[in-house]
């Protein structure tokens, strides 16, 4: 993956723009904006729901580079990532990243997740995200461990790690947000549309393995059956110890040997994978319990997620010098904790987006003003603008995801625009989100091509609309 990326968009270099600044020859280049979608025949997907969707929204922003924005990003997994069709009678997605042709667990549902609210009103829509809840069982299926898989039994280029590899699988990181994505995704579709269709027996196979994976690490008896190691030069992309991370101490949390970035831990506890854990094995007691009438798998569900959350309460905080009573990201039971965060989601900022806790609680106050600050080691400030970045790209780069996690977060409309407006700043001209730039020049940036952040900021948008329209009706 190259860090530096200087695009040419229709054989203009956008080096430079993405620092704030607005030349003459750029505003010229667009200022008819033209749809950087392709073109309707070459679209993987057309939703009607979706289109209209853009067309109402785009009515309402005065500012036409971020109408241009939203048109461009948030139909981008449709547009460019979505591979439907039927498998025995049954709706069937895979979805690609974008740029890495395999579909990550975790991905894949954030990908489609803001389609959610449309698919009453367009079957088709409605058969793709049910076509993902489907496939994405079958892959737990295939193997709890795995973060990513192929589209078939193709093998991948991570054969060679030190893991109980699949020809299914593209990678073996094991991360608990890989399971919880899925369930997130699954009980939000029968919550919206009603169809309880996709809770088969296939499904319900899938829920339990979670919980009985998640009762293996929690690694009260033995390490468990998953370890995975890697010949790299990069630390953050192998496990120590023998492949199974550093040693916990058993107290009801679950380790998690690497994090939403792909990157080992280095305490296994990650406290906003745990808080995710909560939330997905209630919503699996109740699915068990509504739909397959199974009460002991739904109590089952319920006493974990108990012991989980008792757990974070004991062991997930610490009273800050600075900010108080806070969260950290990650702990070992022993009573060491990491004080940081991570741009990728789940991530100690992203916990009210997933319903862990209400951006009003006082301690999700405390930690969300420590993260972001120089406090937390991977903030960055520069001159094209300040978030979040993460080991996994290096020092100095922000990711938009966290920009964009700040701004669905937030309360503060005025907190909620300057957000928007590093967002519009910052796609150095291609009209797209990207995974990070550099914290002083947006022209230096990774992943010209990756799906959830462009759908993750057409989200963003939806959401201002519906609770701050006056933003998106002045000026930037």
């Amino acid at each position: 993956m190259s860090r530096r990326n200087f695009i040419k968009v229709n054989g203009i270099t956008t080096a430079g723009i993405g620092m704030g600044l607005r030349p003459a020859w750029f505003a010229q280049k667009l200022a008819k904006f033209d749809s950087l979608r392709p073109k309707l025949a070459e679209r993987k997907f057309t939703s009607e729901a979706v289109e209209a969707k853009i067309k109402s929204i785009k009515a309402t922003i005065k500012d036409p580079e971020l109408a241009w924005l939203f048109e461009n990003c948030y139909p981008n997994t449709l547009d460019t990532t979505v591979n439907y069709s039927e498998a025995n009678g049954r709706p069937d997605t895979f979805v690609i990243t974008g740029d890495i042709n395999a579909m990550w667990m975790r991905d894949s549902s954030a990908q489609v997740w803001p389609y959610l609210p449309l698919i009453k009103s367009d079957v088709r829509l409605k058969n793709v995200i049910k076509g993902v809840v489907n496939r994405q069982a079958n892959y737990i299926l295939i193997d709890p461990y795995a973060n990513a898989f192929n589209f078939g039994p193709t093998g991948s280029e991570w054969d060679s790690d030190d893991t109980t590899m699949k020809p299914e699988l593209h990678e073996r990181k094991f991360e608990i947000d890989s399971l919880c994505y899925p369930v997130r995704l699954a009980y939000n579709y029968w919550k919206i549309s009603g169809d309880n269709s996709f809770f088969d027996e296939q499904w319900q196979k899938a829920g339990k393995l979670i919980v009985q994976t998640f009762k293996q690490q929690q690694r009260k008896h033995d390490l468990g059956p998953y370890h995975f190691q890697r010949k790299t030069e990069v630390s953050t992309d192998t496990a120590p110890l023998g492949g199974y991370g550093n040693p916990v101490k058993p107290v009801g949390l679950i380790c998690s040997v690497f994090r939403p970035s792909d990157d080992a831990t280095i305490y296994p506890f990650l406290i906003p994978s745990n808080y995710f854990a909560v939330i997905s094995l209630n919503q699996m007691a109740e699915m068990y319990r509504a739909i397959a009438k199974d009460d002991i798998t739904a109590e089952t569900c319920t006493a974990l997620a108990v012991e989980v959350h008792t757990a974070l309460q004991k062991y997930a905080t610490a009273e800050h010098p600075l900010y108080g009573k806070v969260l950290a990201y990650e702990v070992d039971g022993f009573g060491n904790q990491l004080f940081m965060d991570d741009a990728n989601v789940p991530s100690l900022l992203a916990l009210p987006y997933l319903g862990a806790m209400t951006e009003q609680d006082p301690l999700y106050q405390n930690t969300r003003r420590m993260v972001l600050s120089h406090d937390n080691p991977y903030f960055f400030k520069g001159k094209a603008a300040e978030g979040i970045g993460g080991p996994h790209v290096g020092l100095n780069y922000i990711w938009p995801m966290s920009i964009i996690i700040r701004a669905i977060t937030s309360t503060d409309k005025a907190e909620i625009k300057t957000c928007i407006s590093w967002l519009r700043s910052t796609h150095a001209g291609t009209g797209f989100m990207h995974e990070s730039f550099n914290k002083d020049n947006a022209a230096d940036f990774t992943r010209k091509w990756f799906a959830w952040a462009n759908t993750l900021f057409g989200e963003l948008i939806i959401k201002t609309h519906q609770n701050y329209p006056e933003v998106l009706a002045s000026n930037f």
